[in-house]
């Protein structure tokens, strides 16, 4: 079968202290593979849609570990490139209760960091693909890695490929330029896209992109959809390929006890999903990872039926916070059952 999606960005060997751990009383680290688009992958994978991730790896064993996890997983590598000396690290601190979680990078000088234009053959890589997806941490690497980026969506675009983003604001990554090369960047790439997530925070530090006249309100930890349609208006304004605009919705109640929805605004209509509570957080890296790929699959099953596709996924990324590890493994059967309300936990005998 053809491949129907690819996902390019950087996969990254994630290091955590055991359980709860601060990083100042650990010995030993767990080591887990994952990367935003990588992430994105492995859910697709999971749901049986044919996805290849795209990357630049090193070619030593880590690089090797990497690559495997990916295979491990159904994720198709065939148009990953070698080159580079390292992968990039990231260390991670698990939060609970009032304390944060905490991420330290150590991801310079990282294989895709230094990758460069005409290193991979998107023509190649885009036959016979329905589906692109890139996030906005992806060009925050390096320019290199935003000039591939840009590379990518051309083809893509050319092709008449669905293209969808992350815009995953990163305040820790975007060091090689200034705020308004930053929006200059991010403004050209959003601008091939179809299908556009991004909370608030993303579409005011990228785009300068404020709810007109509103404020976003939380009220018994309640964050209002309402507040965001004006934003979804003003980012389909200012990017005429949008066709939809997805924000998730998430109330910070502690490090361990979340709320979580989502909203989707099609130009016309503004979608919006249950809340749940997500009472004791596993691991919430890659919530954002899950949603996505949870959305992916849904506009792809039911390209007719926005609010199920939403409702997806919501509920796959709800499930996705009960899970160790970078990447969503929820079943679509046990996603489905959350969906019809069916919260319970219990065990399947």
């Amino acid at each position: 079968m053809d491949k129907k999606v690819v996902t390019f960005g950087e996969i990254m060997l994630r290091l955590a202290p055991p359980g709860f751990l601060r990083f100042s009383q650990t010995n030993s680290f767990d080591a887990i593979y994952g990367g935003g688009e990588s992430n994105v992958a492995v859910s697709l994978a999971n749901y049986g849609i044919p996805v290849d991730f795209v990357t630049r790896l090193p070619k030593n064993d880590i690089g090797e570990c990497a690559m495997m996890e990916m295979r491990k997983r159904g994720v198709g590598t065939n148009n990953i490139i070698y080159g580079g000396d390292r992968l990039g690290i990231y260390f991670l601190e698990t939060g609970a209760v009032s304390r944060g979680s905490k991420v330290v990078y150590d991801r310079a000088h990282s294989a895709i960091a230094e990758i460069e234009s005409g290193m991979i053959d998107w023509e190649t890589v885009f036959d016979g693909i329905e589906w692109f997806h890139w996030t906005g941490i992806t060009p925050a690497i390096s320019q290199g890695a935003a000039d591939v980026c840009l590379e990518a969506l051309k083809v893509a675009s050319s092709r008449g490929i669905m293209i969808s983003t992350d815009l995953n604001y990163r305040a820790k990554l975007w060091n090689y330029c200034d705020a308004t090369h930053r929006e200059r960047i991010m403004t050209e790439l959003t601008s091939y896209c179809h299908i556009i997530l991004g909370n608030e925070e993303d579409a005011e530090m990228h785009f300068g992109i404020k709810p007109d006249g509103l404020h976003v309100q939380t009220e018994g930890h309640n964050i209002k959809a309402e507040a965001f349609r004006s934003v979804c208006q003003q980012m389909m304004s200012k990017f005429p390929n949008a066709k939809k605009v997805i924000t998730t919705l998430r109330g910070s109640i502690s490090a361990s006890h979340n709320t979580w929805a989502g909203v989707l605004y099609d130009g016309k209509r503004l979608f919006e999903t249950q809340q749940y509570q997500i009472t004791d957080i596993v691991d919430r890296v890659g919530g954002g990872d899950s949603f996505m790929g949870g959305l992916i699959y849904g506009l792809l099953t039911f390209p007719d039926n926005d609010q199920h596709a939403l409702d997806f996924a919501v509920a796959a990324s709800c499930l996705k916070h009960t899970i160790k590890g970078d990447a969503n493994l929820a079943t679509i059967s046990e996603i489905e059952k959350l969906m019809g309300g069916d919260a319970s936990g219990r065990v399947a005998r």
